[in-house]
């Protein structure tokens, strides 16, 4: 994820309508293509504080065909860039379906489909949708598939091994067998044929996966409770010694590991993988997995729990390595949104809310800034002083503090004009539905754009960087000179937008570098 901005946007924005927010606030309309993109980046499909996720798929569905009749390129490379760069799943696959509903022009489609599926359970969840989509419910939900999503994914048929298809090989509504019945794809080679023939008789070996392992040592007879809690420390200790373990897999099972008592020598292996900047770089993880297996962990008691803590703080600033941030002369302030419509879960499942995403991606930013305020905001703005070497206890120590659960980010600016202040940039975190709760006097016209336009006659030359993490498709600034910006989504990969918007590009430029 990350959106929007730059010269391009700007101009948009100038001829955009008025509008007004989901609390009655004064806003402006987004074009299309930045609106998808922020509804995509920023989004997990689960009900947001605004809108639940029928709404949400809703209005992508709706932007999509908007997008398409003028631009099908556009969706196909969004589709391509939030898999490849944002690392999303579910959305990609939206995007790819949607593309096929509206589209069958040349091969762009089947071009888009081989490189959206990167897993096998990819294949399946793209036919899932595809039949929920078209609305397919008769007996044969997946007949008259369009050719090129079915060519598209026959070319994924052929991008893996035995051991990838048997790890996602699940009973599903739609099975690996049953896309193989439908997309009928050609095998490379003599190997690849032998393959699919496994699939179609139910014969894939099974993976060697943490799961099936843990999985086969539970099944076992043992004598006592004693004997069972050592045969589970000896394979947690295997499998993480075999380095077969996955880091996204070693990350979510940290608690279960130091519950198991593995012995230090383990868990110096522990650490090494999990604060390993390569490794880091590979596994791909949203920054929140970080902060979520830090939550867990603190409850552990086990003397090795700092030990584990301090190597997710390396891994946490080891995801934004490349973060080229700005010198000791770029003076920077960047504030949170902690008020009440933060305070929602990324999914059901999800002990993360959108408030510590905020707050997680203000303080990476932070740790790259040399010169820099950080404060959070909701009914009033506070600034907070933090380390830069603890994000993750950063976000702790800053998610407690309380300001109010209304959403006056006016008064962020309002800080800098009562104090005379000249920032070159201000950051702001949040999912833009802003709105003064002040009711009487001076104090009740504010807004964040009429501060703005006052702060600029302090700071002519400040720029104002709104980081939309929701993704509802409104701006509560009208950019009327080049220097107000929106980013969205929730992935440390904002910072490579906000590295083009400095170097003179936009988001949606750099979407329409994707080639496919």
């Amino acid at each position: 994820m990350l959106k929007k901005g730059a010269m391009k946007f700007n101009r948009i924005l100038k001829n955009s309508q008025a509008t007004t927010n989901y609390e009655g606030a004064k806003a402006y309309r987004l074009d299309p293509k930045l609106e998808l993109y922020a509804a995509v980046v920023a989004s997990s499909l689960s009900k947001t504080f605004y809108e639940d996720e029928t709404d949400r798929l809703k209005r992508i569905q709706a932007l999509i065909e908007q997008v398409v009749k003028t631009d099908p390129a556009f969706v196909a490379r969004l589709a391509v860039y939030t898999r490849e760069k944002m690392y999303l799943r579910s959305l990609p696959l939206v995007l790819t379906v949607e593309l096929a509903k509206q589209y069958s022009g040349d091969d762009l489609l089947r071009r888009t489909t081989r490189r959206v599926v990167q897993r096998t359970d990819e294949i399946t969840e793209l036919l899932a949708y595809y039949q929920i989509a078209n609305s397919r419910n008769e007996t044969k939900k997946l007949n008259k598939l369009s050719k090129q999503l079915q060519k598209g994914l026959a070319d994924a048929f052929n991008k893996f091994d035995e051991y990838q298809f048997a790890k996602y090989n699940r009973s599903a509504a739609v099975t690996l067998k049953d896309a193989l019945f439908l997309v009928h794809p050609k095998a490379k080679n003599e190997a690849q044929q032998a393959l699919f023939d496994k699939i179609v008789n139910d014969e894939l070996s099974t993976a060697y996966t943490w799961e099936t392992q843990l999985s086969a040592t539970g099944q076992q007879r043992f004598e006592d409770e004693q004997a069972k809690q050592e045969a589970f420390k000896e394979k947690w200790s295997e499998l993480v010694m075999s380095g077969k373990m996955g880091y996204m897999a070693l990350l979510r099972n940290l608690r279960n590991i130091l519950e198991a008592e593995v012995s230090g020598e383990v868990i110096e292996k522990v650490t090494t993988r999990l604060a390993d900047p390569a490794q880091v770089r590979r596994s791909k993880q949203l920054p929140f997995r970080f902060l979520s297996a830090f939550r867990q962990l603190k409850a552990v008691n086990s003397s090795f729990t700092s030990q584990l803590l301090e190597a997710l703080e390396l891994a946490a600033l080891a995801s934004v390595e490349n973060l080229k941030g700005f010198d000791v002369n770029t003076r920077v302030l960047i504030a949170s949104d902690t008020s009440g419509s933060m305070c929602m879960p990324l999914s059901k499942n999800s002990s993360i809310q959108l408030i510590d995403v905020g707050i997680l991606l203000s303080m990476l930013l932070k740790a790259k800034c040399r010169n820099v305020l950080t404060g959070i905001f909701g009914t009033d703005f506070k600034l907070v002083n933090a380390p830069n070497a603890h994000v993750l206890s950063n976000v702790e120590k800053m998610s407690k503090v309380n300001v109010g659960w209304a959403t006056n980010g006016y008064k962020v600016i309002d800080h800098l004009i009562k104090r005379k202040l000249v920032m070159d940039k201000v950051m702001i975190f949040t999912d833009l539905q802003l709105w003064n709760t002040t009711g009487y006097g001076a104090e009740s016209k504010k807004t964040i754009e009429s501060q703005w336009k006052l702060y600029k006659q302090i700071a002519p030359g400040a720029k104002v960087y709104l980081f939309d993490l929701a993704g509802y498709g409104q701006a509560p600034l009208n950019t009327i000179r080049d220097d107000v910006f929106m980013i969205a989504g929730w992935s440390d990969k904002i910072f490579e937008t906000l590295a083009a918007i400095e170097a003179g590009s936009s988001a949606v430029k750099e979407i329409e570098k994707v080639v496919i």
